[in-house]
């Protein structure tokens, strides 16, 4: 079907798909049937109408045997007539050995060919399909032979019949369709319901305790998948857990040797060996805590609650501008969603702070469009190439080449932000701005996702 029609033509939903076939093969089938139909009609016409033609032909053969030759002339002429015409001749009109149909007239010959009352020729062999169907007009010729040597031929045009359609069949065939798409409708909604149900479920699929519902009624195959995504995202959400407990008791083993090394340093009498062993062990403190960040960004430890957005950010741009570059929030009314407060203020603070490094500061701006909100983080600084825009997410993935914690990070930041991001049902991602410097766009959903799908999920039958 996607290569009869342009894609751009076919409809979205399963049910008007599925619907558009089968009324498109209804149709077919149905001008198939009318072929059918008539071409069975026709040929009946036709045999009734090659019947009609010998009879006339064998009584005027009667009637000219036994009248003398004037009244010849004037019985074949009187007979004639557009679709049957007489001629006597001395010579059969019909070759020797012809005899298509039976003639009840000894040593009479009958040949059907393609029609010559307007055409002087007949067709090219493969399109004799057409006159034996009865689809283009044939002609019926007969010579008769006469007692005194003479042979009456007679040339009779077999009609095409005309198409048409009874108003009984159309009635019957829109009777037919519609039957056949109340059926696919009611019959579909069974699939479709339950399907779009489990679409939004698993859509709403976070790291929350508690999955959304998943529809259990519809057919056998929709159940058994409902319950393999209820299964996946209890896989899932026990591995998360469960590496989430793994780095948090890893990280607290680590942080009694740093400390241990830390004291056993300040014991060292060489002043440059000294310094240069505290920054070693600041850094392995600040890629243990960034670890660990990482791992807590992706925790349901904390519960949703309503947010103001606007207060948050406002918040955040006062104290980061305090100790660096501006950042600027544009005016916009309070948006009031269900978020995890600490952790996202943290996933924003990491966006702000790579823009205050890189951007020289940041222009903040957040709008509503449906049911997701945007908030836009733009920069003046010199952006990323498009080729790295996805692999800054990486873990440890530093694009500053200096490898210095001072001016590149542990390389979790952006990381940290989209797992927060995420776990809240939204998502991150950074494009090039054409008047330069980088743009940071952050979705956030309007509504609880979970309560959505259940909600869907309370109105299926």
């Amino acid at each position: 079907m996607r290569r009869l029609l342009p894609k751009n033509l076919l409809p979205a939903s399963l049910l008007a798909q599925v619907a558009l076939l089968s009324v498109a093969a209804m149709i077919l089938g149905q001008i198939a049937s009318f072929w059918l139909f008539t071409a069975e009609r026709g040929a009946i016409i036709r045999a009734d109408q090659r019947a009609m033609a010998v009879e006339h032909a064998t009584r005027l053969a009667r009637l000219v045997d036994g009248a003398t030759a004037p009244v010849r002339g004037e019985l074949v002429e009187a007979a004639s007539s557009r679709a049957l015409r007489f001629a006597l001749s001395p010579d059969p009109a019909v070759p020797e050995g012809r005899s298509d149909i039976a003639v009840d007239w000894q040593g009479a010959r009958a040949q059907e060919a393609w029609d010559t009352f307007h055409r002087g020729h007949g067709p090219p062999p493969p399109m004799r399909w057409l006159r034996d169907y009865g689809i283009a007009p044939a002609e019926l010729r007969l010579s008769l032979p006469l007692a005194d040597g003479l042979w009456l031929n007679a040339a009779a045009r077999l009609e095409r019949p005309g198409m048409h359609l009874p108003p009984q069949a159309l009635a019957s065939t829109l009777l037919t369709l519609l039957l056949l798409l109340g059926a696919l409708w009611l019959g579909l909604k069974r699939i479709t319901g339950p399907l779009r149900a489990l679409a939004d479920a698993a859509d709403a699929f976070g790291l929350g305790a508690e999955p959304p519902p998943l529809p259990r009624d519809g057919p056998r195959e929709v159940c058994a998948l409902a319950e393999a995504l209820a299964r996946m995202h209890e896989r899932l959400f026990k591995m998360i857990g469960e590496r989430t407990r793994m780095l948090a008791a890893l990280g607290h083993d680590l942080r009694s040797p740093i400390t241990a090394l830390r004291l056993r340093a300040e014991m060292v009498e060489d002043d440059e060996i000294r310094e240069r062993m505290a920054l070693i062990l600041n850094e392995m403190q600040e890629m243990t805590e960034a670890t660990l960040a990482f791992a807590r960004g992706v925790s349901v430890a904390e519960p949703l609650e309503p947010v103001d957005l606007n207060g948050l950010l406002a918040d955040l741009a006062a104290e980061l501008s305090a100790s660096g570059p501006p950042v600027t929030l544009a005016e916009s009314p309070p948006h009031v969603l269900p978020l995890r407060r600490m952790a996202l203020r943290r996933a924003l603070r990491n966006l702000l702070e790579n823009a205050q490094r890189y951007g020289a500061g940041a222009t903040v701006g957040i709008s509503p469009a449906g049911t997701e909100t945007f908030v836009t983080i733009d920069d003046a600084g010199p952006g990323i190439p498009e080729a790295d825009l996805e692999r800054v997410f990486d873990p440890f993935e530093r694009l500053e080449t200096s490898r210095s914690r001072e001016t590149g990070g542990a390389g979790l930041g952006l990381p940290i932000a989209r797992a927060i991001l995420r776990a809240h049902g939204g998502e991150v991602s950074l494009s090039n701005r054409p008047e330069g410097g980088l743009r940071a766009t952050v979705r956030l959903p309007a509504a609880n996702q979970g309560a959505k799908a259940r909600a869907n999920a309370s109105r299926e039958p």
